[in-house]
């Protein structure tokens, strides 16, 4: 029993394993299947001897490099999830389920047989990546390769005719191959529809799509030409019917041709990553597989910064075209490079430059990032035609739409309320592990409440909407700092092990009135900061019916470092692994998974029709409580939740912006029940000036909404909205129904008696 003992507590200690509150029996067997993965690993790499080639190199895939990423995955997932599910056919056909979904998710590729062909490969998934064989994405990618071709081909013959019949009269008006006045319908929810049975029926379906497709753009350019004669006082030229069919046919070949030509730089290494990632999610939604770019992607995320130059870029035609100059950055100081430019060619030191005409803009980007201090040289075509090569010493961007950020909002009476946003709960992790702080959310919440409470403000708005969540620590502190100490969460591994996480710091940073503010897309961390300060009776949660749902814990694993020093050199990067550890519960024992946190005073949500949240996610953990904990709440009595919703209600039946929303989300609740979209040209208008009077509607109330629309073309761009990102963000602000709604629900707390 002493070396049992032993055993257990080494390998607990070595592989991260805690060997608690379980049977003996049942930890002893888990460790020992995770000691024998690493024993097979080694196994696996002795017997491994084909040649190495790093992936997309000239077009070649690594198969060894992934048949290893498989055989990690299917040995280390099982032993390292939270779930403990067994990878057996039932998780194969789930794998397979996902990657038919991200393979042709709009259907409009594969044929019924052709997924019939696929699923020949589901029930042996577990099994081929144990083994070291790897099909499917190989024939996934040949099958869907020879499907793009047939129908581009397709849809090139389709788009080649060009000529316009307008008659005089309400007939058949033919653009090209199109009766665009001919009533039809298209099906918009892939899940209400099918694969196609063979190429003529997927045939016709594209026929639909681009009928819609070339209707909508000649409203765009009706609208255009419309907009250029009120905004210019000169003469505009006003082309012809048959000009604007015939450009808007153009466009629409042209932004086919664009289309396809992306999807033919997607390579086989592309469609194992994705492959690999569809095996991580049938354990749960946020159990991901990150290739070596998706990791550097996500580490910026986290750290809200990266080392560049500090240009906005965007895919334009084929051109990769630079949309902003991040202020204060390397590229603002240098001064050379300008909105509206065109990157041509890109250029390392002392090496050649790389042509990036047509280039996937992720590859790009990647070419143009580099290490701070080094020099990237830029060919860049100029707005005036001119060429010009610009030199850029990279620098670190501070990406500052990621960080925390407050202002005050004066209300009728004198009242002054403070206003916290926190976009994400970042931390500069890889900063920390280089021996620097590493700039963090925590911190930088503190420092905005400190600024505020110098300004005597009379209470606080917290905004966690649209907050995906990040850092486990931030959203611990964050709440600590508005109560002076206790447990926020508790979290429990798969061995039911479970932890309290507490704030242990003894000061209150601010005590007085809280609201937060939350909807649908505040998950994880944002929802672990509103539990608690709800549970502490310490805040009013005003939102959405409920937050998304996200109550797991995730932790990145590098691939890399599973492999044994004298096998390094046999692979290129193989990545990382995000795999779901542990769920977090709230400190009343309820978990915040898949039901989210219920507001205490719910207001309209224009987009409550929307199916997002963990309870409309494939494979999404359910709902559980555990025993609650001992904590003292923040106020000894209860707010008086009638009465504040009461006022909120009264407010917001005379709020003229809530009162839209409220009534314009009811229809939209409706349209969205009937997915079927009609596609002639007087039905597609009437839908489209329905669709501009709703955006005017709620527009004219919430400002934010009204530059979200206008992205479609339905709103001019003012000259102050193109300015300073930070005037137009306090002009979000002060214009923000649901702001304005917190800041007097802060002065309700203030003036009512407990209940």
């Amino acid at each position: 029993m002493v070396f049992v003992g032993l055993f257990c507590y080494l390998l607990s200690e070595k592989y991260g394993l805690s060997p608690v509150a379980e049977p003996p029996l049942l930890i002893i067997m888990k460790i020992i299947r995770k000691f024998f993965v690493f024993q097979l690993l080694f196994c696996f790499l002795a017997f491994s001897s084909i040649a190495h080639a790093a992936p997309g190199e000239s077009g070649k895939v690594d198969q060894k490099r992934n048949r290893f990423i498989g055989y990690l995955l299917s040995k280390q997932l099982p032993g390292l999830h939270f779930s403990d599910k067994v990878f057996n056919d039932e998780l194969s056909q789930a794998a397979f389920h996902l990657y038919i979904k991200q393979l042709d998710f709009q259907k409009r590729f594969l044929l019924k047989k052709d997924v019939e062909q696929l699923s020949a490969f589901a029930p042996s998934i577990d099994d081929n990546l144990a083994n070291g064989r790897i099909t499917l994405p190989d024939t996934g990618y040949d099958i869907m390769g020879e499907k793009i071709d047939l129908v581009q081909k397709a849809v090139d013959a389709m788009l080649a005719n060009n000529k316009i019949k307008i008659p005089v009269g309400p007939e058949d008006l033919l653009v090209g191959n199109f009766d665009v006045r001919k009533k039809e319908a298209y099906e918009t929810d892939p899940e209400k529809t099918d694969f196609a049975e063979n190429m003529a029926e997927l045939k016709e379906r594209w026929r639909k799509v681009l009928k819609a497709q070339i209707i909508a753009q000649y409203l765009d350019l009706q609208e255009e030409q419309a907009k250029a004669k009120e905004k210019d006082k000169g003469p505009v030229e006003k082309k012809s019917e048959e000009g604007l069919w015939k450009e808007a046919l153009t466009k629409i070949s042209k932004r086919n041709k664009t289309f396809f030509q992306r999807l033919r730089q997607e390579n086989l290494q592309d469609h194992y990553d994705r492959f690999f990632n569809c095996i991580t999610r049938a354990f749960d939604p946020h159990t991901n597989y990150i290739p070596p770019a998706g990791k550097e992607q996500f580490d910026i995320s986290m750290r809200g910064s990266l080392e560049g130059i500090g240009a906005l870029l965007r895919e334009d035609d084929g051109f990769i075209k630079v949309i902003r100059i991040i202020p204060g950055s390397a590229s603002a100081r240098q001064g050379a490079l300008k909105a509206e430019d065109i990157i041509l060619q890109v250029a390392q030191e002392r090496e050649e430059p790389v042509d990036i005409t047509d280039m996937r803009l992720r590859d790009a980007v990647r070419l143009i990032r580099g290490p701070k201090g080094k020099t990237v040289s830029l060919t860049v075509k100029k707005i005036d035609g001119s060429s010009q090569v610009i030199k850029i010493i990279r620098d670190v961007v501070q990406i500052e739409e990621t960080f925390v950020k407050s202002t005050i909002i004066e209300s009728a009476g004198g009242r002054k309320t403070g206003y916290i946003y926190i976009p994400s709960f970042y931390r500069d992790f890889e900063g920390i592990r280089n021996g620097s702080k590493g700039r963090n959310s925590t911190d930088d919440t503190l420092k905005e409440i400190v600024e505020l409470k110098k300004e005597t403000v009379d209470g606080i708005v917290l905004d966690l909407r649209d907050d995906g969540g990040g850092a486990l620590v931030d959203a611990v502190d964050i709440a600590g700092l508005f109560i002076k100490s206790g447990p926020i969460v508790q979290v429990k591994n798969s061995f039911g092990d479970k932890k309290i996480l507490s704030d242990t710091d003894e000061k209150e940073y601010y005590g007085g009135p809280l609201v937060v503010l939350v909807n649908k897309f505040s998950a994880s961390a944002s929802e672990i900061v509103a539990a608690a300060l709800q549970d502490y009776r310490r805040a009013i949660i005003v939102g959405s019916k409920h937050t998304h749902g996200k109550g797991t814990v995730q932790t990145i694993i590098d691939l890399n470092d599973v492999i044994p020093l004298l096998h390094m050199s046999k692979y290129d990067d193989l990545g990382a692994l995000k795999v779901m550890i542990q769920k977090f519960y709230r400190v009343n024992g309820s978990s915040t998974q898949y039901k989210g946190v219920e507001p205490d005073i719910v207001l309209p949500n224009l987009f409550e029709h929307i199916k997002s949240g963990e309870r409309y996610l494939d494979y999404s953990l359910p709902w559980d409580s555990i025993e609650p904990i001992t904590f003292t709440p923040w106020r000894d009595e209860p707010f008086n939740l009638e009465a504040l919703r009461k006022l909120s209600q009264d407010r917001g039946d005379k709020d003229e912006g809530l009162k839209t929303i409220a009534e314009e989300a009811v229809k939209a609740a409706d349209r969205a029940e009937h997915s079927v979209m009609p596609i002639d040209l007087e039905d597609m208008r009437n839908q489209r000036q329905e669709s501009r009077l709703v955006r005017e509607k709620i527009g004219a109330h919430y400002r934010k909404y009204r530059e979200e629309a206008g992205e479609g073309g339905d709103f001019e761009e003012s000259e102050d909205e193109k300015g300073d990102p930070k005037e137009i963000w306090l002009k979000n602000v002060k214009e923000d129904p649901y702001i304005r709604e917190a800041v007097n629900i802060v002065g309700d707390i203030s003036r009512l008696p407990r209940s």
